[in-house]
């Protein structure tokens, strides 16, 4: 009788160049590339929707630079910004959620649960609220704020190692402290700064513009090739310490590596649509479960929170059209369903 395959046969190895083997995981595949063709239809519907219905066929000509100047404004300017926006920022927090939730080897462990969205708006509150500066400064104040709430968790739930459960209550915990001071300093600013920066808290893509755009984009180009540097190392974490030491990897030096990816994934889109949350919760738990695998699915991951965020938006324009939703109220509606079924379904060898 031969030995069974190491590895499932729907995986394939490909070899590339210089030696490379990639192995090539066929229903992986097939399902990214489905939600990516659904993710193209939800973005040329959600661009023909607005305040003012555009046809489909004048928005494809629009996106390849035809058409009337009005509806080339609208379509280019005002709604395609929005959209790429929602689809890097959903990426982004998946791809952190995913990290999270590798690292802590649970699906609760994600930055909205272990508190880093707080931090990052924190961040952002103080130096928007009580420096006064512009929006770069706002952003790199919500990384600052991410980075700071991640190691404070970190060292705080740090003993001999550190445990994904322990890992979660402290950030729990951090987050409540910290919201409590996100409210003192909304309830001490002036009524105007205090609104803008209620409504913007709440993460909302209103108004966005190419400007805004860019730094997520740059902050994917920049951390998503060191995630990939590292993406074996997060799986040879969810076999747990020793084992990933047996198999020559410092636990304590990757996780550290993987926290600074995290937090700036989260932190830039804190910084620029506020903390959004549920998306980085659901979405890698989502990709795991159409894809089929047992470890983190980052490419999947990434689709299926850009398609969450993207839809969610759509939801919060069109509900009570004209008027419009902050995207994390509906977000949060769905997260605290998710999180009500995640928490109630029975669990693996639990009696």
């Amino acid at each position: 009788m031969s030995a069974p395959p190491l590895w499932p046969t729907r995986i394939r190895v490909v070899r590339g160049p210089l030696g490379v083997r990639l192995l090539l995981d066929s229903r992986a595949i097939i399902t990214v590339l489905v939600l990516t063709l659904s993710l193209a239809i939800l973005s040329v519907y959600a661009l023909t929707r607005g305040a003012a219905a555009i046809p489909t066929g004048d928005v494809l000509s629009a996106l390849v630079g035809r058409g009337e100047p009005g509806t080339l404004r609208v379509v280019t300017e005002w709604r395609l910004p929005r959209i790429t926006l929602a689809l890097l920022a959903g990426a982004c927090l998946a791809l952190s959620g995913a990290i999270f939730q590798s690292m802590t080897r649970n699906p609760l462990g994600s930055p909205d649960i272990l508190g880093f969205n707080t931090g990052a708006y924190t961040g952002a509150l103080i130096v928007s609220l009580v420096l006064g500066t512009g929006a770069i400064s706002v952003t790199v104040g919500a990384f600052v704020g991410g980075l700071l709430t991640a190691l404070a968790v970190y060292f705080l739930a740090f003993s001999r190692g550190v445990q994904g459960f322990r890992l979660i209550v402290v950030g729990i915990a951090v987050s409540a402290v910290l919201s409590a001071f996100n409210s003192y300093l909304l309830v001490s600013a002036r009524l105007e700064e205090a609104v803008t920066a209620s409504v913007w808290g709440a993460g909302s893509l209103n108004g966005v513009r190419w400007a805004q755009v860019e730094p997520v984009a740059w902050s994917l180009l920049v951390l998503v090739p060191v995630l990939l540097l590292v993406a074996r190392q997060l799986q040879m974490l969810e076999l747990g310490d020793e084992y990933a030491r047996a198999l020559g990897l410092s636990p304590e030096r990757t996780r550290i590596v993987l926290l600074g990816v995290g937090v700036g994934l989260v932190s830039v889109t804190t910084a620029i649509a506020g903390p959004i949350t549920f998306v980085a919760l659901a979405a890698p738990q989502i990709a795991k479960r159409v894809v089929g695998a047992s470890g983190p699915c980052l490419l999947a991951s990434a689709v299926v929170g850009a398609a969450l965020l993207l839809l969610s938006d759509v939801i919060a324009q069109q509900l009570i059209a004209p008027n419009q939703f902050p995207v994390g109220v509906v977000t949060a509606c769905l997260g605290g369903a998710y999180l009500v079924w995640l928490m109630t379904r029975p669990q693996k060898g639990t009696s």
